[in-house]
């Protein structure tokens, strides 16, 4: 079980809490989406349907991490953390998951990864939050270019996706770029 008490972020559409136990069930009812499941860079051939069991590890899995919370815009609708969380060089990755397709598209995402990051910056005092994104996927690499994200670079042919490689995009936001950001108000 983690350690760290996280608290509910709240942002206008979505709000984000630490998962519970009886979280399994909702993401039992979310399933498994094979385009979504392509887009994290998995390939469909490994796409397995979604148990009890795995939902149960997966709630589980967000308990024993320090800084993970449950997306909920009216139900659950996904998952964000912040992984690799290095106070001393004050950096982490941020790591986000929209399961229920009828929610793509929305900006829920983005207001997500935007709590996620006041609490990095503002809360943990982090300097830098990166994330990895798979090249296709273009809706997630505008919507962490939206919360301020800047392309670093590529790790080219990272991701074998259904038997073709793909390059990872490397993103990252520095605190003074989140900071310039929340002064337009943005």
């Amino acid at each position: 079980m983690s350690s760290t008490n996280l608290p509910v972020l709240k942002g206008k559409r979505v709000s984000l809490r630490r998962p519970r136990e009886g979280d399994f069930q909702a993401w039992l009812r979310l399933g498994r989406d094979a385009d979504i499941f392509r887009m994290y860079g998995g390939s469909r051939s490994d796409l397995r349907p979604m148990t009890e069991e795995g939902a149960k590890r997966w709630v589980q899995r967000l308990l024993d991490q320090d800084y993970a919370w449950i997306i909920e815009a009216g139900s659950l609708i996904g998952e964000i953390r912040l992984d690799r969380v290095d106070l001393r060089d004050r950096r982490a990755s941020l790591a986000i998951g929209i399961e229920d397709a009828s929610q793509l598209g929305k900006g829920l995402g983005s207001e997500a990864v935007a709590l996620a990051l006041g609490y990095a910056f503002n809360v943990l005092e982090l300097h830098r939050v990166s994330v990895r994104v798979v090249d296709y996927n273009f809706r997630a690499i505008r919507a962490y270019q939206k919360c301020g994200f800047v392309i670093e670079g590529r790790e080219r042919e990272a991701a074998l996706v259904d038997g073709a490689w793909h390059d990872d995009v490397m993103m990252a936001i520095l605190d003074r770029e989140y900071l310039a950001i929340q002064r337009k108000g943005i």
